[in-house]
């Protein structure tokens, strides 16, 4: 079983798929391997998405348990990354479409100006931006820069032609700006006053 380590994301795909020519040891072997691989991108993947550490969680096991599911041993394999993200994007949606936002734009400037103003604290602030947006432009924003997918594998994955994808991300980042222009604003404000 030591071997899996040595295979191709295809080849473990096609082991994990195949109930005829390998047992269930065999293809629980495949099917670790590759989580060990990928895990660690679809959870930051999920989280990124979804905003909060426990629903990531769930969004992210229950992507693996339909990988593993859907299986099929017909299936010509040729990116397992990209079908990974495509099954976490589809637990995520199905996730969001269920929820109502609980921060809305007010709430969250409100919040960044009680928080002290700290360098580590740029990735959180970045967080909670992220969820203030669209679904699609904070989709197609994680994708690129966060996955490093093109705006052409993002459009494969969502249905939509690459230019859509660029123009989401573009205006991703825009909003982005726009949301946390206060945090810059009063940041510049405090640094002022204390060189003063």
């Amino acid at each position: 079983m030591s071997d899996t380590g040595a295979l191709s994301d295809a080849e473990l795909y096609a082991r994990m798929s195949d109930t005829e020519r390998y047992s269930k040891r065999e293809r629980d072997a495949a099917f670790t391997e590759l989580y060990h691989r990928h895990a660690p991108r679809v959870y930051a993947y999920c989280r990124r998405i979804m905003g909060d550490d426990d629903v990531a969680k769930d969004a992210f096991q229950e992507a693996f348990m339909r990988f593993y599911s859907t299986a099929d041993p017909l299936r010509t394999m040729t990116n397992v990354p990209a079908f990974l993200l495509r099954i976490a994007r589809n637990v995520c949606l199905n996730i969001k479409r269920s929820a109502h936002p609980t921060l809305e734009l007010e709430d969250y400037h409100s919040i960044t100006r009680e928080q002290p103003y700290e360098n580590d604290e740029l990735a959180e602030l970045l967080a909670r931006a992220l969820e203030l947006l669209p679904l699609e432009y904070r989709e197609a924003f994680v994708l690129h820069e966060y996955e490093g997918l093109s705006y052409a594998e993002i459009g494969a994955m969502t249905g939509v032609s690459a230019d859509v994808v660029k123009v989401r991300a573009f205006r991703a980042r825009q909003k982005l700006r726009a949301i946390l222009a206060p945090y810059f604003s009063d940041r510049t404000e405090d640094m002022n006053t204390t060189d003063e």
